[in-house]
């Protein structure tokens, strides 16, 4: 069952405008850029047949080929980067299963996405499986950070005792009181990554965008919104540290983490 990586990089983000071309500095003091350093990420996943970046930015393109890897000009229209993996596969049909990686999530670990590969070959009937995490408290404490400054921070998941989503947010959900100490319900974080079946992406071009995913800025709420399950399977960071790039403060909690974990 061929696998498709693609990393979808756009340059016009309203809240981090050239997001991807932001430099990150390593373990060894190499600086990086972003997408560099999500590619890097991408081509560590075991099991994968080929990787691409999908763009609609000259800039970027010229970026991914500076450091050799390889690229799909896909169309300015493409509003979020589901839709822009939909166009790759379009273009490139010989792909079973495609795995959406967010271009800025260079952290995500290899095993992350590896769990999804495996939940989707060995699961008929899923159509599509994203990654969730159980917060530490040190982690939890950013999201409420950001919520308390007002920025947008990673992204929480609802579960259902079956193991779909049942919401997606960028507020912290469930309701978690700052004295919080943990228990039986934990919060988790959702890694913004997707494995899908062909078709399922090939779906999501069909379906109209919704009120939620306007309001959260939220691509995977379509097929919530939809009734389209979305399987959650849970993973474990093995000690590695993980964040996402959402704000130009992120940057230095990556290279922080970058630093911890070893990575050049």
């Amino acid at each position: 069952m061929p696998v498709l990586i693609v990393i979808p990089a756009r340059y016009a983000s309203r809240r981090y405008p050239a997001k991807p071309l932001a430099v990150l500095k390593g373990a060894t003091g190499v600086d990086k850029t972003l997408i560099e350093r999500s590619w890097d990420a991408a081509t560590r996943v075991k099991g994968v047949d080929r990787v691409v970046v999908a763009t609609d930015s000259d800039e970027i393109a010229t970026e991914v080929t500076r450091f050799g890897g390889e690229y799909v000009m896909t169309s300015e229209a493409r509003r979020n980067g589901t839709e822009r993996c939909a166009e790759v596969a379009l273009h490139l049909p010989d792909y079973e299963i495609v795995v959406n990686f967010q271009g800025d999530a260079p952290l995500t670990p290899p095993w992350f996405v590896e769990a999804l590969i495996d939940a989707v070959k060995a699961d008929n009937t899923a159509a599509m499986a994203t990654p969730v995490l159980e917060t530490s408290m040190e982690m939890l404490a950013k999201f409420q950070e950001d919520r308390r400054n007002d920025r947008v921070g990673g992204t929480t998941a609802v579960v259902s005792e079956q193991g779909h989503a049942l919401y997606f947010s960028k507020e912290v959900l469930p309701y978690t009181p700052s004295d919080w100490e943990g228990g039986d319900l934990p919060v988790y974080h959702h890694v913004g990554v997707y494995a899908f079946r062909r078709q399922a992406l090939l779906d999501y071009l069909d379906l109209s965008e919704t009120a939620l995913e306007r309001r959260e800025g939220l691509e995977q709420l379509r097929f919530l919104a939809n009734e389209m399950p979305v399987r959650c399977v849970e993973v474990q960071d093995r000690g590695h540290g993980f964040w996402e790039l959402n704000n130009p403060e992120d940057v230095s909690r990556i290279e922080a983490i970058l630093k911890q974990n070893g990575t050049p």
